[in-house]
């Protein structure tokens, strides 16, 4: 009895739900979607511009390389009819491409080594060992980044007259580790700083000193940011202009020519006013140009290992 009376009892009425609102949530959704494939879309399409526009000039130089002096004037455009290797040859040795190609690895090699070794160590203090001082001296190096090159080149001329001496290959290296060791700082501390603290202590509590530390355990595991921040040293030096320029002119007729790579492409450019040979000029630069694409070719992977590696961690 008692269950047919509570089942004899009205119930209320069940709303309807409103109009609309079922759909709202995957209405927005698909909205964020939408605008989400949008922006991808136009990145993409913005990244393949750009591309174009790197690589496009890059294979065009290369193509006139292998024509003669008449083809690249009448079809700049158009393909190679014979594939000719005669202006290399004459980039490398009538335009002293050989030289200065030989020169810039004098300098560079010593400069990157040197940019690696005092940046890393100096940004794996800073951001594992606190002491006083040691946010100003981080933000000293930051500040860095911030100097234009063109603000110092009077006293950086005159402060290496008269201490390093100009037109030696000393002088342009320790230039160019000074230039290259605030961004090597800024980018190493803030990947030191992502390294686990727990190995670093179960190596000091091995016995190992603060130096074998660094060099056996946090260095390694620092490789793929120290190779990114490497390609990068080696990009901007290999292609600075200004700093060789000013430092590396020689002063006298019996000072020796110690240009490297990018005067040796000036002087290669000059030299057209008065005898035309645009293919060895075509040559020339892509000699220069071969190098660092073949190492970026060779260590991209790592460079994207690196510029993520700290995100990810």
């Amino acid at each position: 009895m008692v269950d047919i009376a509570r089942s004899d009892q009205p119930t209320a009425p069940t709303v309807p739900p409103r109009r609309g609102a079922r759909h709202s949530a995957p209405v927005a959704a698909s909205g964020r979607g939408g605008k989400d494939a949008a922006w991808g879309a136009l990145s993409h399409i913005f990244l393949v511009i750009w591309g174009l526009m790197v690589t496009v000039p890059l294979l065009w130089a290369f193509l006139q390389s292998f024509k003669s002096d008449l083809e690249i004037l009448r079809s700049p455009l158009g393909w190679p009819a014979e594939w000719r290797l005669d202006a290399f040859g004459r980039a490398w040795t009538k335009g002293n491409i050989g030289d200065y190609f030989v020169n810039t690895l004098i300098v560079l090699i010593p400069s990157v080594t040197l940019t690696m070794l005092l940046g890393a160590m100096a940004a794996y203090v800073l951001a594992r060992y606190p002491f006083r001082g040691n946010r100003f001296i981080y933000y000293l190096f930051v500040a860095g980044l911030t100097m234009p090159i063109y603000l110092a080149l009077v006293p950086l001329y005159k402060i290496v007259q008269n201490t390093l001496g100009l037109n030696q290959y000393h002088s342009l290296i320790l230039v160019y580790v000074a230039y290259s060791l605030p961004f090597t700082v800024f980018f190493m501390h803030g990947f030191f700083r992502t390294l686990p603290t727990a190995v670093a202590e179960a190596a000091l509590v091995d016995g190992a000193s603060h130096t074998r530390l660094f060099f056996r355990v946090m260095l390694p595991m620092a490789k793929p940011g120290l190779i990114s921040v490497g390609i990068f040293n080696v990009i901007g030096q290999w292609n600075q202009f200004i700093l060789p320029s000013l430092l590396m002119r020689p002063q006298s007729s019996f000072d020796p020519d110690r240009s490297v790579l990018t005067q040796g492409l000036l002087a290669l450019t000059n030299n057209q006013r008065y005898e035309s040979d645009w293919a060895a000029l075509f040559a020339g630069m892509t000699l220069a140009t071969l190098p660092i694409l073949a190492v970026y070719l060779a260590f991209h992977r790592q460079v994207q290992a690196g510029l993520t590696g700290a995100t990810l961690k």
